[in-house]
């Protein structure tokens, strides 16, 4: 079995780098927030192609590095289909969600259920979120921290802090937690747009950077065509056709409907959408995060298939996990880059998911604040509240919410692998949340309650099948299917019972018609968001010149200090593309 690197003092330091860069963002961010309105939705004031690497970088988070790359180890090829199938949920996108949620005219993801379906369907989303929110930021810091810890070498260490023992992953829970939350309070939309354009760029490098390598590696080094060659000649028949469960018809059905909904009516793509100036951005950045979901996973994938050469028996290298397969990724890191890139990488799955948990706090804060609060607030008769008020609210959501992830994250870490319990989790209850959502916004002819009554039917049956342990070997499928039928029926029939001259239809009517009727551009601010672009292009020539500094670290094979100088170049490039553009567009 190939000896891996393990961190050192100079990984550290740029991990260490990257946490500075993260909270610099965040009160960067805080400039830009006037008010609620820059607060969670940037004030439509976010360059296209921002918005677009933004919503892609959080889309996957460490969930691709690690819970995908241990499906990719066991599963193999089949797992392109699966990790490519958001192309298809975008270009839905493109032609008909990315224009109609701006057409909505929403200030707050949870306001369209107000405006489809009522004041009440609002209160049950926002109240009936929470928990699994927590769960699902809870979820993403797990795995991410399976990543980070084993890659610092701390998943068999315990500390002792204070009255308190932590392992090496209860730790690193908590350190990434708290950055986590300090830099969303801080920042808002802004916060999650901004790092992750930061976290594109770091993760674009090292992709580039490990596809070429590992395959060398598998290859002897004779070559990328070397490595593909002895990857179709050495790995199984079965690994490179597609098999198993990712060409199971029940199973495959079930997961495109769910990156369909997840890829066109989650709340933080809402966000996205609204956070750029028109339509046709939205169109763009929806087109853009398509081309990006087609391409970049080969550029994983392949690599983690190459593992299955290199480390045919994960569970010696990683005894103490839980699903040692899941450590792939992170093992071609630890066996091929050098001191310093390894940092790199372990910022790189750091950006990710701490991109994601933002998207998680920031709707949330905005549900709890502008569609619960406030309202209960005026009818309590304590009157309106300021914009300020409204704000720090949102910041005190953020912050419980991001407190109780981070223990939830605690009870998750005994329960399994993490691609299990994310498909477990969330067939549980996305489906169930957002088939209303789609539903609403493509017919708007049902009464105010068909919101409310088909979400509960959802949950109602997936949750009664489960109860009964009713086809448990097809659980996946079962959760998805049976909140889509459920969801679907009940809001079908409940189209006898509207009423357009009912008082309560009245929101649903205006929304019909605003969703028929283009919205106006919203004016971009002088710059229109080119200060961004040069922020970005420092912070790239900044990580690239910390690079080029790494040459000078010891290094071994097949772990060459080159690395580190074509990672720092290539840092450099985009950051003189990067400067390029916001001065030709400035007319500079």
């Amino acid at each position: 079995m190939p000896q891996l690197t393990s961190v050192n003092a100079y990984d550290y330091g740029l991990i260490a780098l990257y946490f500075a860069i993260v909270i610099w963002v965040g009160f960067y961010s805080a400039k830009k927030n006037k008010g609620t309105d820059d607060f969670f939705k940037a004030g439509g004031h976010v360059p296209w192609f921002m918005a677009g690497v933004s919503n892609w970088v959080s889309g996957f988070s460490a969930f691709m590095f690690v819970a995908a790359a241990g499906y990719t180890y066991k599963h193999g090829s089949g797992a392109l289909i699966i990790f490519t199938s958001a192309f298809w949920a975008y270009l839905a996108g493109a032609w008909y969600f990315g224009p109609a949620w701006r057409r909505a005219r929403i200030g707050a993801p949870l306001e369209f259920l107000t405006k489809r379906y009522s004041p009440s369907t609002t209160y049950f989303y926002t109240v009936t979120a929470i928990l699994p929110q927590i769960l699902g930021i809870a979820q993403g810091l797990y795995i991410l921290c399976i990543f980070v810890s084993a890659a610092l070498g701390l998943d068999r260490e315990v500390f002792h802090i204070a009255s308190f023992e932590l392992t090496g992953l209860q730790l690193c829970m908590v350190s990434v937690g708290v950055v986590m939350i300090f830099y969303s309070v801080i920042g808002g939309l802004w916060a999650a747009v901004l790092s992750d354009a930061v976290q594109g760029v770091i993760i674009l490098v090292m992709s580039l950077l490990i596809f070429p390598i590992s395959l060398n590696y598998v290859g002897n080094g004779g070559g990328l065509f070397a490595g593909m060659e002895r990857l179709f000649s050495e790995l199984p028949r079965e690994y490179l056709i597609p098999h198993g469960q990712p060409v199971n018809l029940a199973f495959m059905s079930a997961y495109i409907v769910s990156v369909f909904l997840g890829y066109n009516v989650a709340w933080h793509l809402v966000q996205r959408y609204n956070s750029v100036s028109s339509e046709r951005d939205a169109k763009k950045m929806a087109f853009l995060c398509a081309w990006l979901s087609l391409f970049g996973p080969l550029l994983w994938v392949l690599p983690v298939m190459g593992a299955k050469l290199i480390f045919p028996d994960m569970a010696v290298l990683w005894p103490n996990l839980k699903a040692p397969e899941e450590a792939s990724f992170v093992s071609l890191a630890m066996l091929l880059l050098p001191h310093g890139m390894i940092g790199f990488v372990v910022a790189a799955i750091l950006s990710a998911t701490l991109g994601q948990a933002n998207d998680a706090f920031n709707w949330l804060a905005a549900a709890t604040t502008k569609d619960v609060y406030v309202p209960l607030r005026r009818r309590c008769g304590f009157g309106e509240c300021s914009d300020k008020h409204q704000l720090r609210i949102a910041q005190l959501t953020m912050l419980v919410v991001g407190v109780s992830g981070v223990a939830m994250s605690f009870v998750i870490s005994k329960l399994g692998g993490a691609f299990d319990f994310g498909l477990k989790y969330y067939s549980m209850v996305g489906p169930a949340f957002m088939m209303p959502v789609l539903l609403g916004l493509v017919y708007r002819k049902t009464p105010w309650w068909s919101g409310i009554a088909a979400c509960s039917a959802a949950f109602t049956l997936s949750i009664g099948l489960f109860v009964l342990d009713v086809w448990p070997q097809h659980a996946y499928p079962r959760n998805v299917f049976s909140a889509v039928l459920a969801s679907t029926v009940v809001f079908v029939i409940s189209a006898f019972w509207y009423r357009a001259d009912d008082p309560k239809s009245a929101k649903a009517i205006q929304l019909d018609r605003d969703l028929r009727t283009p919205v106006p551009d919203t004016p971009m601010p002088a710059g229109g968001g080119l200060g961004d672009y040069a922020m970005l292009a420092w912070v790239s020539a900044i990580l690239g010149s910390v690079l080029l500094l790494c040459w000078f670290l010891p290094a071994r094979p097949p772990a060459y200090a080159s690395v580190n100088v074509a990672a720092g170049l290539l840092l450099f490039l985009i950051a003189g593309l990067l400067w390029r553009v916001s001065r030709t567009k400035a007319g500079v």
